[in-house]
């Protein structure tokens, strides 16, 4: 898969006046938008990236913050502390949750005129998707939607002669997942990126730190921001949980048709396991799309991972290759997937998992 850079320039006014100056001297911190759930608690995207956020920083030798807006908020205090924040900016209102639109960017945009902070991350959730674009065009700055991946790097440009470092290098598949681009904005700050779920690996600390809280003053707000109210909401939870899944059975295009994927239900449900799909079965009406794994779907690490009938794709390895055992079933023994599988078993799908459903049930009293 090919690798592009994409350097955006931005509006001349928000331009670094003095060219190469290393970022680490601009501002002083990476901070990460945190989600309130509806149990009070933060939502796990947000825990991701402050894993995430924690490594930049170290890397960058800044600080790592926070900023949570929503209503008692003392749960989610308590869980930030695990994730090395330093300082948790704050509102906590019955206006601010469940989310809206008006009331949350007034907030943020406020906060990073005030802060300026090096970088910015969202989650690519509902909110992150809405929010994280609004604050962007309101400072004036670039953001990289649904990335896959986060480093810092240094860049070069060779038509102006100027240098850029500690760039945070925001990765992400592009058209429709033929290209892997690296996109930088080298002279508007902060740099602001969204990220999908699953991608960054949850990793609390050892042990709890306590963050410095500094509240928000909510009474910027005004009642522009309250034209629109929540008048009732109906919330369904989810039906598919593959992220913490302990066993995947996922079937690619090569399973052939919807009524061979009953054959991985059945398997799945012998082993106690969840059905994934990759791309092109969903896409053929094999399985519905909350199974979907890979770059367009949802990122998985399993203890065990079968992948059946899959041809293993970029796309969906990006999505399942940190399994800690995979397993591959397919007739060609050539499959790129095949490559990273830690048994490969080369044979029909729909004669192999028959053949294991008899064998576990036999052996499994």
């Amino acid at each position: 898969m090919d690798n592009i850079i994409v350097n955006l320039i931005q509006n001349e006014e928000h331009k670094v006046e003095k060219p190469g100056i290393e970022l680490a001297q601009i501002p002083e911190n990476v901070i990460v938008y945190c989600e309130q759930k509806e149990d009070g608690e933060v939502a796990e995207i947000s825990l991701e990236l402050l894993s995430k956020g924690r490594k930049l920083a170290q890397q960058l030798n800044v600080k790592l913050d926070a900023v949570l807006l929503g209503y008692k908020l003392g749960k989610a205090f308590e869980k930030l502390s695990w994730f090395g924040v330093n300082r948790i900016f704050y509102a906590d209102s019955k206006q601010l949750f469940p989310y809206r639109t008006l009331p949350h960017t007034k907030l943020i945009v406020n906060l990073f005129r005030l802060e300026q902070p090096q970088i910015a991350l969202f989650g690519a959730s509902s909110a992150g998707r809405d929010l994280a674009p609004r604050v962007a065009s309101a400072l004036k700055c670039g953001l990289t939607a649904d990335c896959t991946s986060l480093e810092i790097g240094d860049h070069t440009d060779e038509k102006k002669g100027v240098s850029y470092k500690n760039l945070l290098y925001q990765i992400r598949p592009a058209f429709g997942g033929n290209i892997i681009a690296t996109i930088i904005n080298p002279q508007t700050r902060p740099q602001m990126a969204t990220v999908r779920e699953g991608v960054m690996k949850l990793e609390p600390t050892p042990t709890p730190n306590q963050p410095k809280l500094q509240a928000i003053d909510i009474s910027q707000l005004t009642d522009i921001e309250e034209v629109i109210k929540i008048i009732s909401r109906n919330i369904e939870k989810p039906k598919v949980n593959l992220k913490g899944a302990q066993i995947i059975v996922a079937g690619g295009y090569g399973m052939g048709s919807k009524s061979n994927f009953e054959t991985l239900y059945a398997f799945a449900q012998t082993l106690g396991a969840e059905v994934g799909a990759t791309r092109a079965a969903v896409d053929a009406d094999f399985c519905e799309h909350e199974r979907q794994i890979g770059q367009t779907g949802v990122t998985v690490r399993p203890k065990l991972y079968i992948a059946c009938g899959i041809s293993g794709s970029v796309q969906h390895r990006a999505g399942m290759e940190q399994s800690a055992k995979i397993i591959s079933i397919n007739t060609d023994p050539n499959a790129p997937l095949n490559a990273i599988a830690d048994y490969v078993i080369i044979g029909d799908v729909m004669q192999i998992l028959p053949k294991f459903i008899q064998y576990y049930k036999k052996h499994n009293k």
